[in-house]
This record gives C-alpha cells, sequence and structure tokens, in this order.
C-alpha cells in the first residue's frame, strides 16, 4: 500500500504532494514502483496533528481518488469520516482505511456495511492532539489485542462482512516507541487471528530514534532501509499488507520473502 499524502501537514511529505494534479502524479509513480494499492488521505493523523474541515478533506481527497482509479488504479481511502468515504467510494475507492476503525463518527460503519466494501479496522485510543496521553497498557500486546478485536465485534455486529475486514495494530498511534517495537515482535500473535493483518511503520519516529545520533533522529526521509527491514520481517510474520511512502524496497522485500515461501513448500 502506497500512501499519498493530500496535506500540507504530514509528518513525511508535508506539502509535496498537496495540489491534486502532483498527488495523482505521484500515485501512478508509487504504482509502478511496486504498489498494490495507493492510499490517499486528506488529514494528518501525527500526533499533534489539527483536524481538517470536513469540505476541505472532501476537496483534497475526491479529485485525487477520482484521477487514480480513472486510471484504473486500486485506491484505498484514508479517511476516518463516513461523508468523505462515501464520496471517495463514489469515486472509485475500493477499501476504506480508518484509522479510528469506526469509532471517530458513528456514521462510518454503517456506510461501509452498505458499500459492502473492505475496512481497515485500525487500534485507536483517541484523535491525534490527545492520543499520545493514553499509552498506559498492562501488558501492550494482550490489551492492544483485545481491544482490536473488540471493535472487531463491534463493527461485525454492526453489519460489515467480516471477511472484509483488514486489522491493524495502530504502530504509533496511542502507543510509546517502545511499545511499537513490543507489537512488531510480537506480529504473529496478530497474524494468528485469522483476518489480513496491515502493518504501518513507515519512516515513523520511532525509526527516527532508534537511528539517532548525535545530532538527534534520523530525518524521516532516511528512514526507509528501517522501513524496509519492518516490511521484511512483517511478510514473515505473514502479514496482508505494508503501508510505506516509498514502495519500491518494500516490494522487492516482499518478493523476496515470497520466493523463499515458494522455495519452503516445495512448489
Amino acid at each position: 500500500m502506497g500512501v499519498v499524502n493530500v496535506t500540507p501537514d504530514s509528518f513525511s511529505d508535508g506539502g509535496r504532494w498537496f495540489d491534486p494534479g502532483a498527488a495523482a502524479e505521484r500515485g501512478f509513480e508509487l504504482v509502478r514502483h511496486g504498489a498494490d494499492l495507493v492510499d490517499v488521505g486528506g488529514e494528518s493523523t501525527r500526533p499533534g496533528a489539527l483536524p481538517v474541515d470536513r469540505e476541505e478533506e472532501l476537496r483534497r481527497v475526491v479529485p485525487v481518488v477520482r484521477r487514480l482509479a480513472d486510471a484504473g488504479v486500486l485506491v484505498s481511502v484514508d479517511t476516518m469520516w463516513a461523508e468523505t468515504a462515501e464520496q471517495a467510494i463514489e469515486a472509485g475507492a475500493v477499501l476504506v482505511n480508518d484509522v479510528s476503525g469506526g469509532r471517530a463518527d458513528p456514521a462510518m460503519v454503517p456506510l461501509v456495511a452498505r458499500a459492502e466494501v473492505p475496512f481497515v479496522v485500525m487500534h485507536w485510543r483517541a484523535h491525534s492532539q490527545q492520543m499520545q496521553q493514553h499509552t498506559e497498557y498492562r501488558d501492550v500486546v494482550e490489551d492492544v489485542l483485545t481491544e482490536l478485536w473488540e471493535q472487531f465485534d463491534a463493527v461485525c455486529d454492526a453489519g460489515v462482512d467480516p471477511e472484509r475486514i483488514v486489522l491493524d495494530p495502530g504502530l504509533g498511534f496511542s502507543k510509546t516507541g517502545d511499545q511499537n517495537w513490543t507489537l512488531l515482535a510480537h506480529l504473529d500473535r496478530f497474524t494468528s487471528l485469522d483476518r489480513p493483518l496491515l502493518v504501518a511503520a513507515s519512516r515513523k519516529g520511532f525509526l527516527g530514534a532508534l537511528l539517532a545520533d548525535e545530532v538527534g533522529p534520523r530525518p524521516v526521509d532516511e528512514r526507509e532501509d528501517a522501513t524496509t527491514a519492518i516490511s521484511t520481517l512483517s511478510a514473515l510474520a505473514g502479514a496482508w499488507g505494508v503501508r510505506v511512502h516509498d514502495p519500491r524496497r518494500s516490494a522487492d522485500a516482499v518478493r523476496v520473502v515470497a520466493r523463499l515461501r515458494q522455495e519452503r513448500s516445495g512448489e
């Protein structure tokens, strides 16, 4: 899953693809570099980010989704808001990636159920401005598993086909750096839930902290090798997908893992 941030304030590439035309061209480039799916979002969810007016999010996202989908690109929409998801689906989006797992907007889950599109349910506790105030866990792996599965059940009870649900442990969302590493060390617990698993670690702050030197954390655009390492580990753990900003190296890594699995199975 390649990322297109149509925002001025994304932590990774804020403003670079803010123009809809530039954003669409970036989406095409991601596909050329190996992305199977292009995830288009118009609201930053980095820690501390301010919410975006719905009309502004629609203005940012829908034209990009339409242009990519009209060209045959598989597009997901990264939004917490049902109105944006609905218009993006009408424009051709085939998946809704909701970082709140349907908790931010009560209209989201009924919409997804009616639309019969795949839905990413991420572990989420609070909006960006407050989320790092909610990092207390008894056992981060067990608690995230429990809370994520409870949300899965709630979404299913509201009418979404469980076969259309993808789970995401929510790295960086109400998690400290150490907690992110603990979750990554136990990805097998999440893949054992028998639902597709999405891992979204690309360029995040805990990678910058790991690679820090005397100057400070590794700059965002110099975290690609670390991101590729996480993509490799995710593939080895059996994840369904990885959400990345620069897919070329991650796509290569996933192909290597797939080939090794093929060899081990004797195919």
